[in-house]
């Protein structure tokens, strides 16, 4: 059997990024764990992603692109 973490179904919460509203779901868990990366860069959550969304090719949605973002993060950080 396979442990899994606390699952959510998304939530969409409305952003700001250079101006413009827009909403994002992402689940519980990647919320958390942007504010946790927000954090540790001595930034808002609304800020970094701002920056991710620049960041991203064009092709690529702003949640996947958040999602890799904090998958990415999370493997730096674990090794």
């Amino acid at each position: 059997m396979i442990d899994l973490p606390p699952m959510t179904p998304p939530l969409k919460r409305s952003v700001t990024i250079d101006g413009h509203r827009t909403s994002v779901s992402l689940e519980d868990a990647f919320w958390k764990a942007l504010a946790t990366q927000a954090t540790a860069r001595d930034m808002t959550r609304a800020a970094l992603i701002g920056q991710i969304d620049h960041a991203r090719p064009p092709q690529i949605g702003l949640a996947t692109a958040l999602r890799l973002f904090v998958l990415s993060a999370t493997q730096q950080q674990d090794g």
